[in-house]
């Protein structure tokens, strides 16, 4: 966060592609040191945390990918993973919703790989902490599960004894290492006072600098005696890693299995044909919910995919995305695919998000769609950062029903499609759910979100599998085509491509039904594709989908319609509700005939 300036400094020192000429364009446009660290942005840089609390969840993250891989690769001969997260927090960091769940979390499954730094020094932005704050730090960390240690956070030998301590101590229990600091030391007029956080020591810059010894007018200096010890240290880590690469490589000779998995991961090359392979096609016309269709399709993908993990928000008997035979994650099964996150819905996401940035295990996770609130701001950054998340919502619309206007979703939806770079698929059947997963898979530049339903929805068994699968990778595709000249387009997605399918039966030969599952991968295709679809001489065109209309206004143009829901929901029963609210085939006929 805004500790950046001291993680460019260490990258600089410690090798990196960050030269000093990039270190003094902080925050400079198109410089690779922005005001916040960026993943893909800044060599070294290993997560966009931002937001304060997301880079403990994202610790948290590569701690639970690490011990995984560590269960899975690992042999009695080689211990090819065997390295320790840490991360460096503060009061802000640790006051954070997210980052109170995450270290439960982490306490819970015994992520004894992990170690936080805690730079206590009873300052927040506005004021000194005790206003906002009262609790013993290393009493509740203690309370949780977690080892907990607090030191001089100026004394070097302290810091190094402790982090000694922490990771020779393989004992089931994440460490804290609470190191109490004075802020803004060195500059007496702001030291150890809120004013140190910000600007307030700036004036007092030069002073500083002179009472500790630095050349008068450097403003980015590193002395040749720094420069000397950071040469001998990275000559020392290359010689480190060159020993591991030689076991690496002895591991990988003896273990050519595993070393085949591992390079998979690695390279996460899920290709499209390869994945529809994966999963039988449906058959007959029948109903079935999203939500079970996508749990079938994620088991039949996971026994050819080793590396794809799952986890849900203590929803599993719901969202349908258990990994049968996959085991549970935990400290005394760390090979386990399907994760138990616990009511945290945040943490969630911000943990898949430290397993995406490691790269080896593909995460997916689940919770209902109208929760997508509470993990919002880690799904963004997993956007923001290309990570290929995949989000398992489900209870998608006014189709849950009786649970009422609180657990109907129908603002999230559209909340979510605005967010860049975040695919949100809602598949209308089982079909375009395989081609929801096969689409989520394939990404390696972002993430995909699910938007499955509670209810059954018809098969749309009169157009083939490959049609509906394809349709979905293509974002929108023509579902039913029109037999004579056309004069009418129906647009829908979701459980509403039924009613779409339904009234384009009453509206006769001249009516088009589009199947709209993903906004963004349609919006990504060739102008003569969109032309194809949706070609500019027909404007009479009506969108259906169980939510709000807003969005929908750029595919049928002013002079078309749309029928959706821009209130929130009711207590009854699922097809109760469609109809009070009036999402019905009989809605989409009237529209037309006007």
């Amino acid at each position: 966060g805004h500790g950046s300036m001291f993680i460019y400094g260490w990258l600089h020192l410690s090798g990196y592609d960050v030269s000093i000429d990039d270190v003094s364009k902080f925050r400079v446009l198109h410089s690779i040191t922005p005001g916040h660290p960026e993943f893909h942005e800044t060599p070294g840089v290993e997560c966009t945390t931002g937001p304060l609390g997301q880079g403990i969840g994202n610790a948290v993250g590569y701690a639970l990918s690490g011990k995984m891989a560590a269960a899975k690769f690992n042999t009695a001969d080689h211990k090819i993973i065997d390295n320790h997260i840490i991360a460096l927090a503060g009061d802000g960091c640790l006051q954070e919703g997210v980052a109170r769940e995450a270290v439960a979390f982490a306490a819970h499954n015994g992520l004894d790989n992990l170690i936080v730094i805690f730079d206590s020094n009873d300052v927040t932005l506005d004021a000194m902490a005790k206003v906002t704050q009262s609790e013993d730090t290393q009493a509740l960390y203690t309370a949780l599960g977690w080892d907990a240690v607090t030191i001089d956070g100026h004394d070097l030998d302290a810091i190094k004894a402790a982090i000694d301590t922490a990771k020779a101590a393989d004992n089931g229990k994440p460490k804290i290492i609470i190191a109490k600091t004075v802020i803004a030391k060195g500059i007496p007029e702001v030291a150890g006072t809120a004013k140190g956080h910000g600007e307030g020591g700036a004036k007092f810059i030069d002073a500083a600098k002179k009472g500790i010894g630095l050349p008068e007018g450097t403003h980015f200096y590193v002395s040749d005696a720094v420069k000397a010890y950071f040469a001998d240290l990275k000559a020392k880590r290359a010689a480190a890693h060159a020993e591991w690469n030689k076991s690496l490589e002895a591991w990988a000779a003896a273990n050519p299995e595993k070393a085949a998995e591992l390079k998979a991961a690695r390279e996460g090359s899920l290709k499209a044909e390869d994945l529809l392979k994966l999963i039988p096609e449906t058959s007959g016309e029948g109903k079935a919910a999203t939500r079970n269709s996508g749990g079938e399709i994620l088991n039949h993908i996971a026994k050819a995919v080793p590396h794809l993990i799952t986890g849900s928000a203590d929803l599993f008997g719901s969202t349908k995305n258990y990994i049968k035979d996959g085991g549970d994650f935990s400290a005394a099964n760390p090979t386990g695919r399907n994760i138990w996150f616990g009511i945290r819905e945040h943490a969630m996401g911000a943990i898949s998000n430290g397993i995406a940035y490691d790269g080896l295990f593909r995460i997916s996770n689940a919770t209902f769609l109208v929760f997508a609130d509470y993990c919002r701001p880690s799904i963004r950054l997993a956007a923001l950062a290309k990570l290929p998340v995949t989000y398992i919502f489900t209870h998608d619309s006014v189709g849950v029903g009786e649970d009422g206007p609180t657990h109907q979703p129908v603002e999230t939806v559209s909340g979510l499609r605005v967010i860049p770079n975040l695919d949100v698929i809602r598949p209308g059947d089982a079909e375009e759910s395989a081609g929801a997963f096969v689409a989520a898979l394939e990404r390696k530049d972002g993430p995909t979100l699910f938007s499955f339903s509670r209810q059954d929805l018809p098969i749309l068994g009169f157009v083939d599998a490959k049609t509906r699968r394809e349709g979905v990778l293509k974002g929108a595709y023509i579902l039913v085509k029109e037999t004579a000249e056309l004069e009418t387009i129906l647009l829908a997605s979701g459980s509403e491509v039924q009613w779409a399918v339904e009234a384009a039966k009453q509206l006769g030969a001249g009516t088009r039904v589009v199947s709209v599952p993903c906004m963004e991968r349609f919006d990504r295709q060739s102008d003569a594709y969109k032309a194809e679809v949706l070609p500019a001489s027909v404007t009479k065109r009506i969108a259906i989908e169980a939510g709000v209309t807003a969005l929908w206004w750029k595919y049928v143009g002013l002079s078309g319609k749309v029928i959706g829901i821009d209130r929130f929901g009711m207590s009854a029963p699922g097809n109760q509700v469609f109809k009070e609210l009036g999402i019905t085939a009989e809605a989409v006929v009237a529209a037309a005939q006007v």
